[in-house]
Parts: C-alpha cells; structure tokens; sequence
C-alpha cells in the first residue's frame, strides 16, 4: 500500500487516528531535545567566546533559535521525515501528495510555526479541531500532513 493512494482522510481514517495528542507528546520530546543541545553549544560558544576575548558571546542571543531550526531542518527533512519526537511517537510528516519533505521546507514549516504561535497566539492550534487531517494552519499553508508511520508500514 503506498503512501501516495492512501492520503486522503475520508478513505483512510486510520492514518490520522491519535495524530493531535501524538504530536503533542512529540514536541515535548523535541523541546527538551533542542534545550540540551542548545546548553551543550551554549557551553561550546562560552569557550569560543574566551578564546575571540568576548567576540563568540555574540553569537548568544540568537544561538537556541539556530541550533532549533537547524534541528528541525535536517531532523524533519531528513530520510526518516520526522523530528525524533515524531518517531518517538509513530508520525511522519508527508506533503498531500505523498512525498517526503526537504530541509529547506522543513525550515520553513518550523519558522511558520514559531510566527504563529508568535503573532496569533496558541488560539491558533484551534485549527486542528477543525481540521479534517488534524492539520495545523502552518501545514495547510505549506501543503503538508502528518500521519501515524506505523499505519504505513503495515
């Protein structure tokens, strides 16, 4: 059965059963995953810093919102087409036409997320309710769907 044939909600319900409170989950294993990596670089950019007598320590503000997208690039837009979070939980992220997505997207749908969450405010996950593939406005504005994996490789 490939993914391809399969995507849409009304004939197969199965794919997107559990998908909101899996995501969920999944990015609290996401954030706690970007916070030990964030402290880890932060540690690594404090040394920097003392070795470019202070120049390193610029790189400090904006060093969590790095070390987060390039997390959610190469981890969503990598082979397995989920964050560590999402396989963690059974989800994978496909466009509506069935292919896996790329870094460059991946990135993209992280930043749509944060100006979101940012500007709407977290009224804006109110989306998925309404949803009929438990969507959320960043996937509906960049054609994406997030579906249970462990329907798929049955």
């Amino acid at each position: 059965m490939s993914i391809q044939s399969t995507i849409d909600p009304y004939t197969s319900r199965t794919l997107f059963s559990g998908v909101r409170t899996r995501r969920i989950f999944g990015f609290c294993i996401d954030v706690l995953a970007i916070l030990i990596l964030t402290a880890l670089s932060s540690l690594l950019v404090f040394i920097l810093g003392i070795f470019t007598l202070g120049l390193g320590w610029l790189l400090l503000p904006i060093l969590w919102q790095c070390v987060a997208l390039a997390y959610t690039a190469f981890t969503l837009g990598g082979p397995n087409a989920a964050t560590p979070g999402m396989r963690a939980m059974g989800l994978e992220m496909r466009l509506t036409n069935g292919t896996m997505p790329y870094p460059l997207l991946a990135a993209i749908h992280a930043l749509l997320f944060w100006f979101s969450m940012t500007f709407l405010t977290p009224l804006v996950l109110l989306v998925s309710l309404f949803s009929d593939r438990k969507r959320l406005l960043h996937d509906i504005i960049l054609g994406t769907v997030v579906i249970n994996s462990s329907v798929e490789r049955r």
